[in-house]
């Protein structure tokens, strides 16, 4: 059985989480409007520097941003008390044992989210998006070995990153300067979709969805940066969620859906079966399992669809989930009986 967080913390977790979500509607500088791109509307913030009119974008439609950014305004007047309130609630999760974030990551994406790669849709996969889920289905991590990283990867769809006619606010190469990272540029390209910190093993990596044959690297305009792009990652990507880091009074993030992160890993899992990847294709195995416990447990019927949505994209795509499962027969009864 999967051992849980109290569901006092687990409570506290989601205010945390609505607090930072209203805390961003509350920066709100002009008037609110909606525009319609590729057959999708998105929330745009209007105002005015001197005689210019610019624009930041906000997010697509949703009810729930909708909502906020009609008490954007009553939210602004709220925001000394929502800014202690956060930090009575991060003290409750810290007691309650959560997972803290290191300095190094805390601080970079303090630094990413004030630059808006979150708001213009970046999403944090990978090991660091796995340790949020702890937070977003109130389980307690006791498996040291699967959330050890010193990657932070952060993906964009290249169609999302055209969409929104934003781009983020500072740019990420003075970012990482400033926090000791230098760039890695590609082979064969001047492209850059990477960066290791100096001081540290700390590296971060940009990638996108390839929806053509090859895997290349690609611009991402919003962001400012070239990204790898692979095949699979528009599965993960599929309407992420927002998620809380605990650090400081807290950071608002982007994550995959947890299901979707769990039947992607076994795919993931079986593409690196060869070759030197093959403790990273270990670890993609133990995270799925372990997710895929919880679920099978808490939410069912979502990542039954999560499983269906997969295997229905082709032939392909079965035959590596089934790969990976063929090595995980209790992983493999868990979603045969859903």
């Amino acid at each position: 059985m999967t051992e849980h967080h109290s569901a006092i913390s687990h409570a506290a977790y989601h205010d945390l989480l609505r607090a930072l979500q209203d805390e961003q509607a509350s920066e709100i500088k002009g008037t609110p409007r909606l525009e319609k791109r590729d057959g999708r509307l998105y929330w745009y913030d209007m105002f005015r520097i001197g005689s210019d009119v610019r624009k930041r974008y906000l997010g697509e439609d949703t009810p729930e941003l909708a909502d906020r950014i009609s008490r954007h305004k009553a939210l602004a007047e709220a925001s000394a008390d929502r800014a202690a309130e956060r930090t009575r609630l991060i003290r409750i999760l810290r007691a309650e044992g959560f997972q803290q974030t290191d300095a190094t990551t805390g601080s970079l994406l303090t630094a990413m989210a004030k630059s808006g790669t979150f708001r213009l849709g970046g999403t944090i996969v990978g090991t660091h998006a796995f340790r949020l889920y702890e937070g977003e289905l109130g389980i307690r991590f006791r498996l040291a070995d699967i959330l050890q990283t010193d990657d932070l990867d952060i993906a964009q769809f290249e169609r999302l990153s055209l969409a929104v006619a934003d781009q983020v606010e500072t740019s990420l190469q003075n970012t990482f300067q400033s926090l000791d990272f230098e760039p890695l540029p590609a082979p064969f390209t001047k492209s850059v979709w990477r960066w290791r910190q100096s001081r540290s093993n700390a590296l971060i990596e940009f990638l996108t969805p390839s929806f053509r044959a090859e895997e290349d690297i690609r611009d991402l305009p919003a962001l400012g940066v070239s990204a790898q792009s692979l095949h699979y990652l528009n599965y993960l990507l599929a309407q992420p969620i927002k998620a809380a880091v605990l650090y400081r009074s807290g950071v608002l993030v982007q994550i995959p859906q947890p299901e979707r992160y769990a039947i992607h890993k076994l795919i993931v899992a079986d593409r690196r079966r060869g070759g030197p990847d093959q403790i990273k294709s270990r670890k993609d195995r133990a995270q799925a399992a372990f997710l895929i416990r919880a679920l099978a447990e808490d939410r069912p019927d979502e990542l039954r669809e999560a499983h269906e949505d997969a295997r229905a994209r082709g032939p392909r795509w079965g035959e590596r989930i089934d790969s990976s499962l063929k090595r995980m027969p209790e992983t493999a009864a868990l979603l045969a009986a859903l």
